[in-house]
């Protein structure tokens, strides 16, 4: 039996669906979610020995490339010291340093185990800080699976939000309000009417869960502007753009410094690691210094720091996001051209090493009603197309693309050449 079939099958008889996060089981393009065994610079390994140019890159943190040489190092030098002291350790300090030290405006920082933990405790910071309960969130942006965040907008754009999962507490969602992402105008009118009631503002400062969506001029500089007049929190979730756009991330890339910042991904290595952080006058208030109760039995863990500390060790090497941005703007060059001799229109957007492929003929996609609006069947059939040719691409319409620094010039050539015949096919 095909080795891929065989882990499936035994797979969904103990793990729901057969898989441990619901993308990967491939419902937004159909077909069996692909199996894997090893990975290395900018290629996977499936169970069946066929080899994929990987733009999923464990969904952001693999910026370096698979097994890079540094990152196993540090990680093999710690775990022979210990996998976990449930107490403190030089490399969380130094992770932490290195973090501030990155990000325009970080002041202090706490570490936890994944970015839904970390984007789940920045809100509980703003609602205690402010004194308030409502957050304001954006269709289309993905900020973890806490209860806060699995909630839509209702008819209108200033309606209270619905649950959108079942166990999300209908009483909760009233406390979330859902606007369209790059609308600042909703933005000033829901604040002109709710302001006083609103904690805190979180998005994404680039959408890369409605695939890759940079903000429009002026839209990030107007939330904090609205946050300042009323007294709000401005969060940026950074667990997707935090050192993957630039070396500080989209805080340093756009000028824009938010109250609190969540991370993830990148600042993990590879290993499972989060963390939030901002102001100190805001991060004094988390225990145990203060009265806002955070805590993780392995948050700080040794091995996950080591990799995370040379992660963005390697990242801060001069020329590394000249490179990434380069090669992407390469990547996306390619596509279009290829499209454009084959006769499908489609919209591509790219920041630092992440990037959007839309089937579209629209001349920009800024929000989640516009995606909606584009050939998602087409992107299914591109996705298998480009499966069959050895191009591992994320497995929904809706997620952003990743380079790391190992895509060579050849690791492009032949994606665009891959890309061109399975175009054709539409």
């Amino acid at each position: 039996m095909d080795k891929q079939i065989e882990l499936l099958n035994r797979a969904r008889l103990r793990i729901p669906g057969g898989v441990n996060s619901p993308v990967r089981a491939f419902n937004g393009v159909g077909g069996d979610p692909v199996f894997f065994d090893h990975a290395r610079g900018a290629c996977l390994y499936d169970v069946n020995g066929r080899t994929y140019i990987d733009y999923v890159g464990s969904w952001g943190p693999m910026i370096a490339g698979h097994c890079h040489p540094k990152i196993t190092e540090a990680v093999n030098e710690a775990v022979k010291k210990g996998l976990s002291f449930g107490a403190p350790c030089e490399n969380e300090v130094r992770l932490a340093e290195k973090v501030c030290e990155l990000v325009p405006g970080l002041e202090m920082v706490r570490m936890v185990n994944s970015g839904t933990e970390a984007t789940m405790s920045a809100i509980r910071l703003a609602r205690a800080a402010t004194g308030r309960d409502h957050i304001l969130k954006f269709e289309g942006c993905y900020h973890g699976h806490a209860d806060s965040f699995l909630v839509k907008a209702g008819s209108g754009a200033l309606t209270l939000g619905v649950p959108n999962s079942p166990g999300v507490p209908s009483a909760l969602a009233d406390l979330t309000l859902t606007l369209p992402f790059n609308d600042l105008g909703a933005v000033e009118q829901c604040f002109d009417e709710h302001g006083d009631a609103i904690a805190a503002i979180i998005v994404e400062p680039i959408a890369g869960n409605m695939n890759c969506i940079p903000p429009v001029a002026g839209y990030l500089e107007g939330l904090r502007q609205v946050c300042d007049k009323h007294g709000s929190v401005l969060i940026f979730d950074e667990v997707m753009t935090g050192f993957r756009v630039a070396r500080g991330g989209a805080t340093m890339l756009y000028g824009v410094q938010p109250d609190l910042t969540t991370f993830g991904k990148v600042i993990g290595g590879g290993m499972p690691v989060g963390a939030f952080g901002g102001k100190q006058s805001l991060m004094e208030q988390i225990a145990p210094t203060g009265p806002v109760y955070q805590a993780g039995t392995l948050s700080g863990n040794p091995v996950a720091m080591a990799a995370g500390l040379a992660s963005l060790e390697i990242i801060s090497e001069k020329g590394f996001f000249y490179h990434l941005a380069k090669q992407t703007h390469k990547l996306m060059s390619g596509l279009q051209e290829a499209a454009a001799d084959v006769g499908v229109a489609i919209h591509t957007t790219s920041v630092g090493g992440m990037f959007g492929m839309f089937f579209t003929d629209q001349d920009s996609v800024t929000n989640f009603d516009e995606v909606s609006r584009c050939d998602i069947d087409a992107f299914k059939v591109f996705f298998h197309q480009m499966l069959n040719r050895g191009v591992y691409l994320a497995p929904s319409a809706y997620e952003a693309g990743f380079v790391s620094a190992a895509h060579t010039d050849e690791h492009i050539e032949a994606t665009v050449l891959a890309a061109r015949e399975s175009l054709a096919q539409l």
